[in-house]
């Protein structure tokens, strides 16, 4: 059988101490320059992906690009009332950073925007913890950026927006938010996988699932 390899910089499953998620096409589906609560729709998964990192403890959060607000087509009202409409399906989160500006054409423009490090920067001090020791797990080339530029330890789930060569430069990718979860928290470790399958340890019975695609 073909082995599936993990191809990992820094330190991709050592202590995890949060783990922060993209919010549009990550967690929820992607609704460009949604202001709508009831356009919300959690992405498969991602409800038991938050419970298994709240069930060890480790604190949750969102960081997203939010330019509607800087390009006028959104108030921040809307915005924090789509937040709160994610939270009553996911629970309360422990940290929320929101980039309001559009980028600049031509400039280096704000600090906070992905791909830029502030929000990932902001949340680990906000929460507490060594920015080293924060996973952020999102669907795009900004996210992965954001977070190697903070310190922190990017993990890629490709979206229907996510470009190939998003994918071709990811060291860690996974399928789902389930895996990305299994990889933030140790249970994949970096190496090969020969069969494509592992233990599933959310299961009561023994069994064995699809990895998906991991890199």
């Amino acid at each position: 059988m073909k082995a599936t390899s993990v191809a990992a910089t820094g330190r991709p499953t050592g202590r995890v101490s949060a783990v922060l998620f993209d919010r549009d096409g990550t967690l929820i589906d992607d609704v460009p320059y949604n202001g709508d609560p009831g356009q919300v729709r959690l992405v498969p998964s991602a409800r038991r992906a938050v419970e298994r990192l709240r069930a060890r403890g480790v604190p949750v959060g969102v960081i997203t690009n939010q330019s509607g607000i800087g390009r006028g087509l959104l108030v921040p009202e809307q915005v924090r009332a789509v937040n709160r409409a994610v939270e009553a399906q996911l629970g309360r989160l422990d940290v929320w950073e929101v980039c309001p500006h559009p980028p600049l054409h031509g400039g280096v423009g704000c600090a906070c925007r992905k791909p830029r490090p502030g929000m990932v920067l902001s949340a680990a001090r906000r929460l507490g913890v060594p920015v080293a020791e924060v996973v952020l797990i999102g669907d795009t080339g900004s996210d992965v950026q954001a977070a190697l530029a903070a310190g922190a330890t990017p993990i890629l789930v490709p979206s229907p927006a996510t470009l190939p060569a998003e994918i071709d430069a990811a060291a860690l990718i996974a399928d789902d938010l389930d895996l990305a979860v299994d990889i933030a928290l140790g249970l994949v470790l970096p190496g090969v996988i020969a069969d494509g399958m592992l233990p599933d340890p959310r299961s009561p019975e023994p069994g064995r699932r699809p990895t998906g695609r991991l890199r």
